[in-house]
């Protein structure tokens, strides 16, 4: 039981760290909640749907086409929602009930291009699982465990290593003085939206693999990929994945004595105490 479960908060925490570390890189530049992030996630899952399931085109060039779609979902968002705030000079408070606003406009938009009912890719039919030290895990699971951990040991080495990456930081530390260098913080806003959303559109199409899609999906996925980050420190993407495989564990191993519907409400419990006791997070920076 301990094996199957810490396999099953592996498997949760790289889903989690893929929604949380987007979710981080666009907050640590932009300085707001961007909730329609998991719009993004829901409608990569649906276009991946669109193009292999009902279109029937090659399974690999659809999969690269939703993962386009969602970079130029999310820079369309913040191009004309978002900046057109900023130049009014909205404040953070507005700008997260416009992300709120979006991410319900999204989800009905769904909702009434692709119905109310169940979808299922059906890429990957249902096959045995492997045994691992007497837990079981299935192909597509390891994929997504492989996938996650290089595409976030690449986020690691962009932000590190790059030139986008460090005016990213520099933005992200202080946006004054980036500009004042010559970094302009719009294309590094726009950026930073293109490539988080390009992260969420590969965790939609992951979890759309696996499970089966509705409307709702990114609301769920974003609720735990916000706890994750809290959790680790929402301005640290590094930060955002120990939170993210923590929440995962901790859920799945919380259901060893609980109820498996109590799982959401552990997570809840989590966020609530690191809000109160710790809101900068393990890694984050007290200010």
């Amino acid at each position: 039981m301990f094996n199957q479960l810490l396999i099953n908060g592996i498997i949760a925490g790289a889903i989690y760290a893929l929604v949380a570390s987007g979710f981080s890189l666009i907050y640590s530049v932009c300085k707001f909640v961007h909730f329609a992030h998991g719009a993004v996630i829901a409608f990569s899952s649906y276009f991946l749907y669109l193009l292999f399931s009902i279109l029937g085109l090659n399974f690999g060039f659809s999969v690269v086409l939703s993962i386009i779609f969602a970079s130029i979902l999310g820079f369309l968002i913040d191009k004309i929602v978002y900046k057109e705030l900023r130049k009014r000079k909205a404040s953070n408070t507005i700008l997260l009930i416009a992300s709120v606003a979006l991410l319900i406009f999204f989800e009905s938009l769904i909702l009434i291009l692709f119905g109310a009912d169940v979808k299922i890719i059906g890429y990957i039919k249902i096959s045995k699982g492997i045994e691992i030290l007497k837990a079981i895990i299935t192909p597509l699971q390891i994929v997504i465990i492989i996938v996650s951990i290089i595409l976030l040991i690449l986020l690691f080495l962009f932000m590190k290593k790059t030139k986008l990456g460090k005016a990213m930081r520099a933005v992200a530390d202080n946006k004054e003085v980036a500009e004042v260098v010559g970094i302009s913080a719009e294309k590094i806003y726009s950026w930073s939206f293109i490539i988080g959303s390009a992260i969420a559109g590969i965790a939609g199409i992951l979890v759309g693999l696996e499970q089966n899609l509705e409307p709702t999906m990114g609301t769920n996925l974003m609720i735990k990929g916000f706890t994750a980050a809290i959790i680790g420190g929402v301005g640290s993407v590094p930060g955002s994945i120990l939170g993210s495989f923590l929440l995962g564990l901790v859920e799945n191993f919380g259901i060893w004595f609980l109820p498996s519907g109590y799982k959401d409400a552990i997570a809840f419990i989590i966020l609530f105490i690191f809000l109160l006791f710790r809101p900068q997070g393990i890694l984050g920076i007290k200010r």
